[in-house]
């Protein structure tokens, strides 16, 4: 029998109980909805209900515009001689952001394993791209070869397991079956290279491919290069293994690959012109139509500045022209089927110029992104008849091998067999060899410091604000002591910077603006903000482009980490700009509203933890910033390249190719004889230095100091200030 509802009864107590918690909690929620409102400027304004897309929009909207002279300038070519040109200004940009490539060493092949099948033999070999650097391969060499055969490299899209995947074999095995010789290369951090490799799960530590391209990718830009430039190389060492081979026909050598494959057949293609036919699959279309749709992917997808200096996918094709071309797409693909004929009719131009229009085409298929038979019938063919090995194209089933059987290693692994270099170990040493010329650099002071102010303008993409607007005020809280207004002005784009301005009773005649990673909102709740209010500071609190009220938008792209998009960054690097260089410009024009609001008044800046590099950068740039504190802050980007586990927070503040010609530490040494605090500094993993491990980077800001006579205005306390913070700030102030 049904006991009926009593306090009395222990059931009824449990009902009671949840019934209170769930009011609590509908209290609570209540009042942090009405803090959080209170902090909010925009979310009311129905012209701003896309501003979290505001960095991803305002990006792509740099790169339209740099795309469309890129059109502009392709419209104008009416003869053969002007595409000539192109294709030799093409040539060298790409080698500018791809470049410089290693010196060619020997490739010291092994071939660890024959297997005989039906019709052809597999080889299974490792060679080294670079020393010590092991690409684990493949050989299908058909049966009956008589002289010299034609071989195809093929490349493999984004598959933990590489080319042993069935839908890859397949390909594989139908180019050999129809006499084709077939190299089969494991890409960076796939199939048996996998670069962050877990012993106790047998799979990547990051989670798949495009983290393993990615993770170490953006390390790779950070010191001017990148990961295609890694997967490029390897290609071009697979082209001289294959013409060292007897029964390679040196004059008859193609690519191919699907998806991130697509990617390596277009880029190795463009780059090593002894490849004759060229095929890429679902890869190709526009950087306009990419970044309408599902925006930059993982790190080897995108090349140093390539948008800003000129380049689209198109160029790819175009500086192989008149070379065999064949571009394979699906109409539902996730990368742009418009963009892929627009493409094609731009190739198709430069093919006409040389008089060799049938050496390119484009065939698409009604499908995903994925392989088809009309497609694969389309790729046999294509080779059948440039690399001339007549024959039918017709799309065999063919049952897939043990994965196995194509090993390279006795593992399954080079991180257990082999071992060798990795992209972080090789990028690592590079970062070294950076810093050590930057530290000869240091020595010269006077000269160096300059030197560093220009290059950051340069790389960092920071504009001089050119035109400041009028904020618009939207509200006004009274607090105890103070009153919190609420504002808006617009930035360096078609966005809008929202802030907070908290204005003492009492005022000092001096202002503080106060950056945190988390926002705003994070900011003025905190006890920084209410110390500073205490002393007298009109505190501002903005919401940099990315954060808080706008951001971080919905793009996450297939290279996002610990909430941080990768792609995002990878657009910013596109344009030859950097979202710390744009928020640190959006920060000058925030510096320009308090100087009309203090009027002679000192301008001081807080910055907490990731975001801390913004402030530096403007303080810089903008000497009306006379005092800086940085708080938990990471101490470089050399921190970053240095640790095989880094932070990814730390990426949004990262400069693409900075350690070229600075690190961060050179850029705050600019601050010099400016008040300087850092409290507390950490590893590019956000782990806390100590003195002696932190030296290295923190001497150029020393060196700085005593240079201008001011070791005093630089203090730095390692470890967690904790409770002495405020006394450190206490101090800072005076």
């Amino acid at each position: 029998m049904t006991q009926p509802f009593s306090l009395l009864n222990p059931k009824c107590h449990g009902i009671l109980k949840a019934v209170c918690s769930i009011l609590f909690v509908i209290m609570v929620t209540g009042r942090n909805a009405a803090a959080q409102d209170k902090f909010n400027v925009i979310d009311k304004w129905l012209q701003f209900k896309n501003a979290s897309n505001s960095l991803y929009n305002d990006l792509a909207e740099q790169a339209f515009v740099m795309l469309g002279r890129r059109d502009s300038a392709i419209a104008k070519i009416q003869s053969l001689e002007s595409w000539k040109q192109r294709q030799q200004n093409t040539r060298k940009v790409l080698m500018d952001v791809v470049g410089p490539f290693p010196e060619k060493t020997p490739l010291n092949p092994r071939i660890t394993r024959r297997i005989k099948k039906e019709g052809f033999t597999i080889e299974n070999i490792v060679y080294g791209s670079q020393p010590g650097y092991y690409v684990t391969s493949s050989l299908f060499i058909p049966d009956g070869i008589k002289g010299k055969a034609p071989a195809i490299i093929d490349c493999i899209g984004h598959t933990d397991i590489s080319y042993q995947a069935p839908n890859y074999q397949h390909v594989i095995l139908n180019l050999v079956k129809k006499g084709f010789i077939v190299f089969a290369l494991d890409p960076v951090g796939q199939g048996e290279r996998v670069g962050y490799y877990d012993t106790a799960t047998g799979k990547s530590a990051l989670g798949g491919s495009t983290y393993e391209h990615s993770y170490p990718g953006v390390q790779a830009f950070i010191t001017g290069s990148s990961l295609a430039r890694y997967m490029i190389w390897d290609g071009i060492r697979a082209v001289d293994y294959l013409l060292a081979r007897r029964e390679v026909d040196p004059e008859r050598i193609g690519i191919t690959g699907i998806s991130g494959g697509g990617t390596q057949s277009s880029y190795i293609a463009a780059f090593d012109d002894r490849i004759y036919a060229a095929a890429p699959e679902n890869y190709i279309t526009s950087f306009t139509r990419l970044l309408q749709s599902i925006g930059p992917q993982d790190a080897e997808q995108n090349m140093l500045h390539a948008i800003v200096r000129g380049l689209d996918h198109a160029d790819l094709l175009e500086v192989r022209a008149p070379k065999p071309a064949l571009m394979i797409t699906t109409t539902r693909d996730f990368f742009s089927i418009q963009g892929s004929r627009e493409t094609a009719a731009e190739i198709s131009r430069i093919y006409k110029a040389y008089g060799k229009a049938g050496n390119f085409n484009m065939v698409e298929d009604d499908t995903t992104h994925a392989f088809s038979k009309k497609n694969c019938e389309a790729i046999y063919a294509f080779f059948q008849k440039h690399l001339r090995n007549p024959g039918n194209p017709a799309d065999l089933d063919i049952p897939p091998l043990p994965k196995e059987e194509m090993y390279a290693t006795s593992t399954g692994q080079l991180a257990t067999s082999l071992k060798g270099e990795t992209v972080f170990s090789i990028n690592r040493r590079e970062a070294e060899r950076l810093v050590s010329k930057l530290q000869n650099s240091r020595k010269n002071i006077a000269a160096h410091l300059p030197a560093v102010l220009t290059a950051a303008r340069q790389l960092s993409g920071y504009r001089e604000p050119a035109v400041y607007h009028e904020p618009v005020f939207t509200g006004r809280y009274r607090e105890n002591g103070y009153a919190l207004e609420k504002y808006f002005v617009q930035g360096e784009g078609d966005y809008v910077i929202p802030y907070l301005l908290m204005v003492p009773d009492n005022p000092n005649g001096k202002a503080v603006i106060c950056l945190d990673p988390s926002g705003k909102s994070a900011e003025a709740s905190g006890d920084n903000i209410q110390w500073l209010i205490g002393k007298g500071f009109i505190v501002m609190a903005p919401d940099m482009i990315g954060l808080g009220e706008l951001g971080p938008g919905y793009f996450h792209g297939d290279s996002f980490f610990d909430n941080t998009s990768y792609g995002v960054w990878y657009l910013s690097m596109l344009t030859g700009r950097s979202i710390v260089g744009i928020r640190a410009g959006d920060v000058a024009r925030l510096a320009h509203i308090l100087r009309k609001n203090i009027h002679d008044g000192e301008i001081y800046g807080i910055a907490k933890k990731e975001i801390a590099p913004v402030l530096i950068y403007a303080a810089a740039f903008d000497r009306s910033i006379s005092r800086v504190a940085l708080i938990d802050t990471y101490s470089s980007y050399r921190s970053i390249v240095m640790n095989r586990i880094y932070k990814p927070g730390f990426v949004f503040s990262a400069v693409p190719g900075a350690l070229k010609a600075f690190d961060l530490p050179d850029v705050a040494a600019a601050l010099a004889p400016g008040k300087l605090l850092i409290a507390g500094i950490t590893d590019g993993n956000g782990q806390p230095l100590s003195s002696e491990n932190a030296e290295t980077d923190i001497s150029v800001i020393r060196t700085a100091y005593h240079y201008k006579n001011a070791d005093q205005n630089f203090n730095i306390r390692y470890g967690d200030a904790g409770n002495k913070l405020y006394d450190l700030l206490e101090e800072w102030i005076k």
